[in-house]
């Protein structure tokens, strides 16, 4: 019989383009991951069900020959692109590792590195949390990003956590929904959905919060502050109640953008971002005595 797996984290992350789906197991402190997002980056293969066919042949072949990995395999409910959650086998980067084996694929070696480093920052995460602050600190400083946005993204970050650990605690368990009261708050902050305003800045696949302006970030974490701040004094739970407090906090910034805006002359949502020169829009600018970005 199969171990329960107690998934308390799930994240995408990217691997050369290729979106790979996984869950955390506090208990075990281990990465479970996708074995059908694994096997398309080693087939370089970009659509699902080939890579899932793939995948289902080369079950049959290892059961005849009675490997283990398939039998280590769990099956976790993940998302799917239609945004619906779906059973999906996944396995940890032990079982993953000798299932590469049997995959004849120039990936096979980056895939096994990128696997272990996965696994280890992880647990240096986990015994000393300042590493991924510091990791992270790192990436933005060489991407050319300035102390003051440094230190205003962390706060943001912080304001954030503090949002989702309260929901967490209040009965807002899917991904789905962690997204639509996001939305929710950033649609009444800004006045465009995330997804609008990552088409603004021409974003794909990059993370929104990364590509914002000083003025972008304060605003989203005074959204989210006064959110937070508000659920818990009427003690919001579940989706209809956080969504209140959502709609709530976000005015909150929303009013304080239309003033500023208002005085200032010009709008806080803007289409500048930090991509590479080949594929940026507009650059941001940056002011007297910081550093432009040199991604």
């Amino acid at each position: 019989m199969k171990k329960r797996i107690a998934l308390t984290e799930n994240a995408l992350v990217v691997f050369e383009n290729y979106k790979i789906r996984r869950h955390f197991d506090e208990q075990a402190e281990t990465w479970y991951f996708s074995v059908v997002d694994i096997l398309a980056v080693l087939l370089q293969q970009p659509d699902y069900q080939t890579a899932r066919k793939y995948w289902n042949k080369l079950k049959e072949r290892l059961k005849k020959e009675g490997s283990e990995s398939v039998t280590n395999c769990h099956q976790l409910k993940m998302t799917a692109a239609d945004g619906k959650n779906y059973l999906t086998d996944a396995a940890d980067p032990e079982t993953l590792l000798r299932l590469i084996q049997s995959v004849p694929s120039p990936k096979a070696e980056p895939i096994k590195l990128w696997l272990a480093k996965v696994g280890y920052e992880r647990l240096q995460d986990m015994s000393d949390p300042s590493r991924s602050l510091d990791r992270a600190r790192e990436y933005w400083q060489q991407h050319g990003r300035s102390e003051k946005w440094i230190q205003q993204r962390m706060m943001g970050q912080e304001t954030r956590n503090k949002l989702t650990d309260y929901w967490q605690d209040h009965e807002i368990t899917k991904e789905d929904e962690y997204a639509f009261l996001t939305n929710i708050i950033h649609q009444e902050w800004s006045g465009v959905s995330v997804k609008k305003h990552k088409d603004i800045k021409g974003l794909k696949t990059q993370n929104l919060r990364d590509h914002m302006s000083e003025a972008e970030l304060i605003f989203t974490a005074l959204a989210e502050l006064s959110t937070r701040q508000i659920a818990e004094s009427v003690n919001a739970t579940g989706v209809p109640d956080n969504a209140e407090a959502g709609k709530k906090g976000g005015r909150i910034a929303k009013k304080a953008r239309l003033e500023l805006e208002a005085k200032a002359g010009k709008k806080v949502i803007t289409s500048e971002n930090y991509l590479p020169p080949a594929r940026k829009q507009k650059p941001l600018k940056p002011k007297a005595g910081e550093h432009g970005d040199e991604e």
